[in-house]
C-alpha cells in the first residue's frame, strides 16, 4: 500500500483554494453583470484541479508535454466558449473571464511544479485585479498623457538609462560617479512624481492641507510661492492663517524628505540629524495646527489650486543632475582646498535654491570622510538658508499679513534649529 503523501495532498488543496478564490469573484461578477458567462466558482475549481493533476502527471511521468497539451485543451475550450457567447450577444464582450480561467489553470499547475507560494500570491493579485474593476477603470480615466509620459520616463531612466552608466568616477577629483548621480536623480524624481500624481488625483478641492502635503513632495518652494500669490486673491478673514498653515505643512514635508534622502546615503549622518529634523518637523506641525485653528473659515473655503508641471520631464531631470553635479564638485573642491568650515559657506549658497542637492552632496561627503558633525551642521545651514529665501518669497509675492505669520514661524524655527543643531 502506497504511503500517504501529505505534501502532495496539501498542494492539491492549495490549487483548489486558488480556483475557489478567483471563482468566487467571477461568480459574483457573473450573477451581477453577465448571467450567461460560462465560468462560475465550480468551473474555476475544476480548472485549477485540471491544471494541478496534469502538472502532477507531467512530473510523475517526466514529460512536460502532458501539461502543455492540457493547457492547450483548456485554452481551446475557453476560446470556443468566448466565440459562442460573443455570437449570441450583439454586444462585444471582453476577454477578462477567459484569460482568468487560463491563468487559474496555470496557477494550479505551478503549485504542483513547486511554486506554491508564488502561485498563491499571484492568485490573490488576480482576484484583486478582477474585484477592483471599477476603481481601476476610474483610476485609468484620471490618468492624463502627462502622467503616462512621466511614469514612462521614470521607468526608462530607472531600467534603461541607469544600467548603461559607468559605476565609477569620471573626473580628476573623483567626485562625479554617473551611476550614483543618476540613481539619486531617480530618487528625487520619484518622490516628486508621487507628489505630482497625488495633486492630480486629489486636486485642491480636498482642501489646502491635502494640497500642501502632496504639493510639498513636488516642491516646498513652489508650494510657498503658489500660496503666497493666492493670498492676494483670497480675501476672507481666515485666508492668511489657512495659507500660512499650508506653507508650513509643505515645509514639514521638506524636513521629512531631507531625512529620507540622508538616510538613503549615510546612516550615521541620519542618526545625527534625526532628532534635530524631527524637532523642527514637530514645531512646524504645531505652528501649522495653530494657524489652521486660527482660520475662522478654514473648513468652508475651497482650497487654492496648485499648478504643477510634469516633475520628471527630461529637462527637469537634466537640471537637477547638473545642479547636483555642480554642488558635488564644489563640495569635493572645498574638501581639497578649503576643508572644514568652507563647507558651511557652500551649504548656505546651495540652500538658496534647493535643499535636496546639497543634502545629497553633504551626505555623500559624510560617508566618504566620516565628518558627520561637520555635515550635519552644513545641512542645518542649508535648511536655514532655504527657509529665509522662502520667507522672502512670501514678502515679495504675498500679502503683508501672510508674510508676518510666515516670518514669525521662520524665526521660531530658526531659534529651534540653532538650539537643536548646537546640542545634537
Amino acid at each position: 500500500m502506497a504511503e500517504f503523501d501529505v505534501t502532495l495532498t496539501q498542494n492539491f488543496l492549495i490549487a483548489l483554494l486558488i480556483g475557489a478564490l478567483v471563482g468566487i469573484e467571477r461568480e459574483k461578477h457573473k450573477s451581477n453583470s453577465h448571467p450567461g458567462s460560462f465560468a462560475g466558482v465550480r468551473t474555476y475549481i475544476l480548472l485549477a484541479q485540471f491544471g494541478a493533476v496534469s502538472a502532477w502527471l507531467s512530473v510523475f511521468l517526466q514529460t512536460p508535454w502532458l501539461f502543455i497539451a492540457a493547457l492547450a485543451a483548456v485554452a481551446m475550450i475557453v476560446l470556443s466558449s468566448y466565440y459562442l457567447e460573443n455570437k449570441a450577444n450583439a454586444v462585444a464582450l471582453g476577454l477578462t473571464t477567459e484569460l482568468s480561467a487560463i491563468t487559474v489553470c496555470l496557477l494550479g499547475g505551478a503549485v504542483m511544479f513547486g511554486f506554491a507560494e508564488i502561485a498563491v500570491s499571484l492568485a490573490i493579485l488576480t482576484s484583486a485585479i478582477l474585484a477592483f474593476r471599477d476603481p481601476l477603470h476610474g483610476l485609468v480615466s484620471k490618468i492624463g498623457a502627462d502622467d503616462l509620459y512621466a511614469g514612462l520616463k521614470l521607468l526608462i531612466a530607472s531600467f534603461i538609462v541607469l544600467p548603461l552608466l559607468p559605476n565609477q568616477a569620471v573626473d580628476p577629483w573623483q567626485a562625479l560617479n554617473p551611476y550614483k548621480l543618476w540613481l539619486l536623480v531617480i530618487l528625487i524624481s520619484g518622490l516628486s512624481l508621487v507628489g505630482y500624481v497625488a495633486v492630480r488625483f486629489f486636486g485642491s478641492v480636498k482642501g489646502t492641507m491635502i494640497t500642501a502635503l502632496t504639493g510639498g513632495l513636488v516642491s516646498s518652494t513652489a508650494m510657498t510661492l503658489s500660496f503666497s500669490r493666492s493670498s492676494k486673491t483670497e480675501t476672507d478673514s481666515g485666508a492668511a492663517n489657512r495659507l500660512a498653515a499650508g506653507i508650513l505643512l509643505s515645509w514639514l514635508v521638506m524636513f521629512c524628505r531631507v531625512l529620507l534622502i540622508v538616510a538613503a546615503v549615510s546612516v550615521p549622518l541620519m542618526q545625527q540629524l534625526v532628532w534635530p529634523l524631527l524637532g523642527l518637523a514637530l514645531l512646524t506641525a504645531v505652528l501649522a495646527v495653530a494657524f489652521f485653528l486660527a482660520g475662522h473659515k478654514l473648513q468652508s473655503v475651497e482650497a487654492t489650486e496648485l499648478s504643477v508641471t510634469n516633475p520628471f520631464s527630461l529637462w527637469s531631470a537634466i537640471q537637477f543632475a547638473l545642479l547636483f553635479a555642480l554642488v558635488l564638485l564644489l563640495v569635493k573642491l572645498t574638501e581639497h582646498y578649503a576643508p572644514g568650515q568652507g563647507l558651511y559657506w557652500l551649504a548656505a549658497l546651495a540652500g538658496l535654491t534647493d535643499v535636496d542637492a546639497i543634502s545629497l552632496s553633504v551626505a555623500d561627503y559624510a560617508g566618504r570622510t566620516h565628518a558627520v558633525d561637520l555635515a550635519a551642521t552644513a545641512i542645518g545651514i542649508a535648511i536655514l538658508s532655504n527657509s529665509v529665501v522662502k520667507t522672502a518669497m512670501v514678502w515679495v509675492a504675498g500679502t503683508r499679513t501672510l508674510a508676518l505669520r510666515v516670518s514669525a514661524a521662520t524665526v521660531a524655527l530658526g531659534l529651534m534649529g540653532l538650539l537643536l543643531f548646537r546640542f545634537s
